[in-house]
């Protein structure tokens, strides 16, 4: 994956998230599953930028300030007049498990491969040498859409690209239609070369009972390299005909394991990228998620990250 001068593009959505404070406050924040990987894969130094949709309001130009400031590249971010991006509450309950409610059938990424500008997405995200992406992403998209999309992940793997994908299977955000869910999902699946699970997940959408089941129906799709997470738990490893069970660290007792999936993602592709063997990534992954889950909110300060 070390192609230099190459970039490494995250797509998906940025919502604006108001989060519960200890003191029952809400605070204002901005944050997405993708986009946290790709303020922790900038922050690695690894060349980032970011695709989505967003409105000509003053909550969008605080996500591209905020982009900006990560040193995540904006030129694949559409600016559409009259919309607004979506809107999250979050709160996390005693043991620090995420609850999130959302408004955001209307925001303007799921519109990302049907406006005008679509091709110039198309365009960078087939310019890339790394494409990462989520369930989340895919759920956003019409049929037309997806069928765009899917055709560009084709393309940039022509032009040697290796595209990341993390199922992170939420039910609201497909409307409790399994069905469409798994169809999607399947079809995307043929085009991802680095697979980057979760476990719990997993055994929810397609009833996987452990963790080895999901790296053999991995496997069958010819995805290459596979890092199924697992909570405390040792992740698994699957590359070619090699397995490893990869323990974490230091369990700790999260506050906010909001982002933990997304850190650790960014942790792995990071040290990919890089140069490490999958088992030295995942390792460097359990480390990065550690230190996100150890505080409050997704996109944590990075004095707060050991190095």
């Amino acid at each position: 994956m070390n192609q230099p001068g190459k970039r490494a593009v995250c797509i998906g959505e940025v919502t604006i998230e108001l989060t519960r404070g200890t003191d029952g406050r809400y605070a204002l924040a901005s944050g997405g599953d993708t986009f946290n990987t790709a303020v922790y894969l900038a922050r690695a130094g690894i060349n980032t930028a970011y695709a989505t949709a967003l409105g000509d309001d003053p909550f969008s130009d605080g996500i591209l300030a905020l982009a900006a400031a990560e040193g995540i590249a904006g030129d694949l971010i559409l600016r559409v007049p009259g919309r607004l991006p979506g809107l999250t509450l979050a709160t996390t309950d005693a043991v620090g498990t995420p609850r999130a409610h959302d408004w955001r059938d209307s925001a303007p990424a799921r519109d990302l491969f049907e406006f005008a500008d679509w091709s110039h997405i198309a365009e960078g995200i087939t310019a890339a040498r790394l494409i990462y992406f989520t369930g989340v992403t895919l759920s956003l998209f019409s049929n037309n859409g997806l069928g765009r999309f899917l055709a560009t992940l084709e393309l940039a793997r022509k032009n040697g690209a290796k595209v990341a994908f993390d199922g992170n299977f939420r039910p609201r955000a497909w409307k409790g239609d399994v069905g469409r869910t798994r169809t999607v999902f399947m079809e995307a699946l043929k085009r991802v070369d680095i697979a980057l699970p979760a476990y719990d997940d997993e055994a929810v959408l397609w009833g996987d009972p452990s963790p080895e089941s999901t790296v053999e129906r991995l496997q069958a799709f010819g995805i290459a390299e596979i890092a199924v997470k697992n909570g405390p738990n040792s992740a698994l490893v699957a590359s070619g005909a090699a397995r490893e069970f990869v323990p974490v660290p230091e369990v700790v007792v999260p506050v906010d394991a909001t982002a933990a999936g997304d850190a650790f993602n960014a942790g792995y592709l990071a040290a990919r990228i890089s140069g490490s063997v999958p088992a030295d990534a995942a390792n460097a992954a359990h480390k990065l998620a550690r230190d996100v889950i150890r505080q409050r909110g997704a996109i944590v300060p990075r004095a707060n990250v050991m190095h």
